[in-house]
């Protein structure tokens, strides 16, 4: 994913961009004002203008920022789907933490030859301190649930997984740099202790938070200045939630798993048309309703963000979507029937991720148990609550503002093991993914 600002780069203001005061330098040279961003065309007509905020966020008229209280438009109107049993055994795409999970699954089934295929980052939790307190195991239903009198202690599961642009580098400690990598997804999956759904949570990579030793920035700035270890820190520090593993995977890496099943299905909101980028500028590529894409394809309807209403918002539940479509490939084209098709899909699979190395196959057989019987209305795909979005206080750097205390109580909801409990409440402070992203 090429398409990104840069962690801590300055809106496009009427003098060009600039750092901002007091930030550290990146390893990055600076684009030039007006410069294409990396990996993407130049700016269409009807960009936004100097005084507008970045990536198509609306502004006050008068202060020149989004209002605080500013609502996000939410995707309504998901189609029940049938409640069919899923066999998921090795596969939830949980977003992005599908790869982390499928590739566990893989070991769990072929051993160590795809195990094998998964890039490993050293401890990135070595050194951490003041941690939040683990979760405490509980009984929960042994197997599938039939025996109630069969339990066992489990303890939910956090994992942290993020969309890099240098999946390779942040798996070797000597080629990462401060200012080198850059995430541009970042999502928390919550896996609760009683195996029966699962949550994918977006914090966007612009929100504006504490980072330690830092001061305040956006939050994909603690990945660029200090790694995966300082971006762990930043995420417990804010969330309140100890973070069990790490996962690193691109959305380069998805195109290669949606040929593998022979593309996916996507309902599509309105025509798809090529990008520069990608070599098809203008084609027509597919028409607006539900259609299947291959990888290629896929990726350039993700990587849109300029004509999107919402900017970087509508772009995260189109990385969610593709996420989803995979998933149901993957059940409604009975991949894990067959030992052939199955083998080849994980070994592509197995490729696109990299994770701590505290994941080794017990703590993958036990992922597999925590998703073997969940269902696809047991997956849910959200982004956290915000306010809306505005300016860094020295005027240079959109910047997206959560909702504070609507924020707390979901991460509250996530310790506590309750997300479903918190959703029931407060499905109006959340944004969740509907039946078509946008």
């Amino acid at each position: 994913m090429h398409d990104q600002d840069e962690p801590g780069d300055p809106a496009p203001t009427p003098a060009g961009d600039s750092e901002p005061a007091g930030a550290p330098e990146p390893a990055d040279a600076p684009e030039p004002a007006g410069a294409p961003e990396p990996g993407e065309a130049a700016e269409p007509a009807g960009a936004p203008e100097p005084g507008e905020a970045a990536e198509g966020h609306p502004l006050d008229t008068v202060a020149g920022e989004a209002a605080e209280g500013h609502p996000l438009d939410t995707v309504t109107g998901e189609a029940p789907h049938p409640r069919r049993r899923r066999r998921w055994v090795a596969v939830l795409a949980l977003s992005i933490a599908a790869v982390l999970v499928v590739g566990g699954g893989a070991v769990a089934w072929y051993g160590w030859r795809l195990n094998s295929n998964v890039e490993r980052i050293p401890d990135p939790f070595a050194g951490l301190t003041d941690r939040p307190e683990s979760p405490t195991a509980v009984p929960v239903p042994a197997g599938d649930g039939s025996d109630p009198e069969e339990t066992v202690l489990r303890a939910p599961m956090n994992v942290l997984v993020l969309g890099s642009d240098s999946r390779i580098s942040a798996g070797d400690p000597s080629d990462w740099e401060a200012g080198a990598q850059r995430t541009d997804t970042i999502m928390l999956v919550h896996l609760p202790a009683d195996a029966s759904s699962a949550y994918v949570m977006s914090i966007p990579r612009d929100s504006w938070v504490p980072i330690p030793g830092y001061g305040t920035a956006k939050i994909n700035a603690a990945y660029s200045y200090g790694g995966p270890t300082l971006l762990i820190q930043t995420i417990e520090d804010l969330t309140g939630v100890r973070i069990d593993h790490f996962a690193v995977t691109d959305f380069e890496s998805f195109v290669s798993i949606t040929d593998s099943l022979g593309g996916v299905t996507l309902n599509l909101a309105e025509p798809l048309y090529g990008r520069a980028d990608m070599g098809t500028k203008g084609e027509l590529l597919a028409p607006a309703g539900e259609q299947l894409l291959d990888g290629s394809e896929a990726l350039t309807w993700v990587r849109e963000r300029y004509s999107l209403t919402r900017g970087d918002f509508d772009r995260v539940q189109r990385q969610q979507a593709w996420m989803r479509a995979i998933l149901s490939q993957v059940t409604s084209k009975g991949i894990l029937e067959n030992p052939a098709r199955t083998l080849a899909f994980l070994d592509t699979v197995s490729q696109a991720v990299a994770v701590d190395d505290g994941v080794d196959l017990a703590v993958m057989q036990d992922m597999v148990g925590r998703v073997r019987n969940l269902r696809s209305g047991d997956v849910h795909f959200l982004t956290v609550p915000i306010s809306g979005t505005g300016w860094s206080p020295d005027g240079k750097q959109s910047i997206v503002r959560l909702n504070q205390s609507a924020f707390d109580e979901l991460m509250a909801a996530v310790v506590a093991d309750d997300v479903d409990g918190y959703l029931a409440a407060h499905a109006d402070d959340v944004d969740q993914l509907g039946a078509v992203a946008p």
